[in-house]
């Protein structure tokens, strides 16, 4: 093992020891999307919120969910995505008893209607899994 995995593993190490208990995974249909851009002090910084709402497969409540992302002088990419795609978003939970403990932090969005990712994984796309209705 080279330099190089040695201070990969360690970063990883330390992010599933830090964020580990909060890391989630939901799957559902988009039924709402916001994209707001600001440029703050003369377009030097360039900041990006998107706001997504799923409504996540096999159940009635609805999840929101963001991303937030700000680059210098470019323009941060933001993929796009339609009402009613059916999407996998990776990232953390809220933390218990803080503001903003519903929402949950988007860390990557794996668009399955389209197969596309906003940050490119080697993990094959999930199967979509159709249960029977027992009589």
């Amino acid at each position: 093992m080279g330099f190089k995995d040695k201070l990969q593993k360690y970063y990883a190490d330390s992010y599933l020891k830090k964020y580990g208990d909060r890391m989630a995974q939901a799957y559902g249909t988009v039924l709402s999307i916001k994209v707001e851009e600001k440029k703050i002090l003369f377009g030097l910084i360039n900041k990006l919120v998107a706001t997504v709402i799923i409504k996540p497969e096999g159940q009635k409540n609805v999840l929101r969910a963001v991303y937030k992302a700000s680059k210098w002088f470019k323009k941060p990419e933001f993929m796009t995505i339609g009402q009613g795609n059916i999407v996998l978003l990776q990232g953390l939970k809220g933390e218990k008893g803080k503001t903003g403990a519903d929402v949950f932090d988007i860390k990557n969005i794996r668009n399955i209607t389209t197969k596309k990712d906003l940050f490119k994984t080697d993990t094959p796309l999930p199967k979509r899994q159709i249960q029977m209705k027992r009589k």
